[in-house]
């Protein structure tokens, strides 16, 4: 049946058809560098991070861009509701004694590090809003011309009313925000919910000149629009994003868009549910309020972390607790052991089961991931084949060692847990084995105990069976 995934725009599980055969366009909505990323920004990218992986492991080239956000939006009057209220990027900076610039940066290279310690595969492009303003007056003047955006007294606004599919993605149509509304109508726009593609403010920090006004800045949601399509083309195959960005963001980004180049902007629309810590919403007053250096701060890495974070479903709500983060701590170490146990076995592998196993375990795998990125079932079949396996015991060949082994690893190109330390254990680990049995034979028995002490010294212990020295984890 292949990849089906549920689109929020048809609000409908369907079947994955990319628009070329073999490659995959998806765009991910990335942070707004004005403070550290939370676990709940994270659970966001690590979703796309995952789904990314498993395009890959099914064979597709996946070109992937996400951006990031490192321009403040509002200005000190815009509507809070409709356009995310004050300028956050401007305010933090001044809180820090940063200009905003400088704030952008420093807290763009703690995004890449946090991104790399939770084993994130780097994009083919992480485009900055800064780098494309030039891109983004270019479209705004488009649309303009278009007839779908107008300027009023130096700033330019979308007309909604020129897109009359409007709401499509969020349900949130013209007639039923006229109907919700309790706005007052801004004397520059024809609609109150008209929205800014282009802004006017002297006393905003960040500016640059236009045809429209010499201090001005971008609306949000152009950004992505510009950097999707400069990227990607007119059309891609996935844009993902949290559930908050279906609107107004990612409504209007369809809007100006499709305004724009007259075919449709994406063609599936994934959105990854809130994440709640100990039950309630993260709030700082609350004490509830996590960033992966808190986390690390508590002795936490980022292997863990991640595991925490993908570990549900992306369109269920994540209950996220230090609790759970122990429960992912434990799980981790479980494939990580097995992995270096299963390595050392060098039994007759008479039985035959290994084949039927690793066939079992990648149905499973694959028929979860297939259903919307289901991963708690996707985990679940990679724990059943681990405990099936160590049910065998030691009769497991070498040659059937180094198979288990290779699905591990497949299985980990997707999960990104087991492998964050990239130093080769097990030729270590075989080199120790051979230097004690020479020191055994030499009966230089002070050699071979020091080198069992190293072994109990990472966790493992050794024993000798008449298949040879094998090593697994301390009990």
């Amino acid at each position: 049946m292949g990849l089906q995934l549920y689109n929020t725009l048809t609000r409908n599980k369907e079947e994955f058809v990319p628009l070329e055969k073999h490659t995959v366009r998806m765009y991910n909505c990335g942070p707004t560098v004005y403070t550290f990323a939370h676990i709940g920004n994270f659970r966001s990218f690590i979703f796309a991070d995952i789904l990314r992986r498993y395009l890959e492991y099914r064979g597709y080239t996946v070109n992937q861009v996400m951006n990031i956000t490192d321009v403040g939006h509002m200005t000190l009057d815009d509507e809070v509701h409709l356009e995310g209220g004050e300028d956050k990027l401007q305010h933090q900076a001044a809180l820090e004694n940063k200009d905003p610039w400088q704030l952008a940066e420093f807290y763009t290279r703690a995004f890449l590090e946090d991104f790399k310690a939770l084993g994130l595969r780097e994009p083919m492009k992480f485009p900055k809003a800064t780098d494309h303003i030039s891109d983004m007056i270019e479209m705004i003047q488009g649309l303009i011309e278009k007839g779908c955006a107008y300027v009023a007294d130096g700033e330019v606004l979308f007309d909604i009313s020129k897109f009359p599919s409007y709401g499509k993605l969020s349900g949130n149509t013209l007639e039923n925000l006229k109907a919700g509304a309790r706005v007052e109508v801004d004397g520059k726009k024809h609609s109150p919910f008209d929205f800014h593609l282009w802004k006017y403010d002297p006393r905003h920090i960040m500016q640059w000149p236009s045809p429209w006004n010499d201090h001005g800045f971008p609306g949000w949601h152009i950004e992505c629009s510009v950097m999707s399509m400069k990227y990607l083309g007119d059309m891609i195959d996935i844009h993902t994003g949290g559930e908050d960005n279906a609107f107004p963001h990612h409504e209007n980004e369809i809007a100006q868009s499709e305004s724009c180049t007259g075919v449709p902007f994406v063609r599936y629309w994934l959105h990854v549910r809130h994440l709640l810590v100990n039950g309630e919403k993260m709030s700082k007053s609350k004490g509830n309020f996590f960033t992966i250096r808190d986390l690390s701060a508590k002795g936490y890495k980022g292997p863990e972390i991640r595991y925490a974070l993908m570990s549900s479903h992306y369109r269920q709500n994540l209950n996220f607790t230090l609790e759970g983060l122990e429960d992912s701590r434990r799980a981790i170490r479980r494939l990580r052991d097995f992995t270096v146990d299963v390595g050392s076995r060098r039994g007759q592998g008479t039985n035959g089961r290994i084949d039927e196993l690793c066939r079992r375990a990648s149905r499973e795998f694959e028929e979860a991931m297939d259903d919307d990125i289901n991963i708690a079932p996707a985990l679940a079949a990679v724990f059943n084949f681990v405990r099936d396996v160590n049910r065998l015991g030691d009769d497991v060949s070498e040659i059937e060692s180094a198979r288990v082994l290779s699905l591990m690893n497949h299985f980990d190109d997707v999960l990104g847990v087991i492998h964050e330390e990239k130093e080769d254990l097990s030729g270590e680990f075989t080199e120790k084995i051979a230097w004690r049995d020479a020191a055994r034979k030499a009966r230089d028995f002070k050699t071979a105990d020091a080198i069992r002490d190293w072994f109990a010294e990472r966790g493992y212990e050794l024993e000798d069976t008449p298949q040879g020295t094998r090593w697994k984890p301390k009990q």
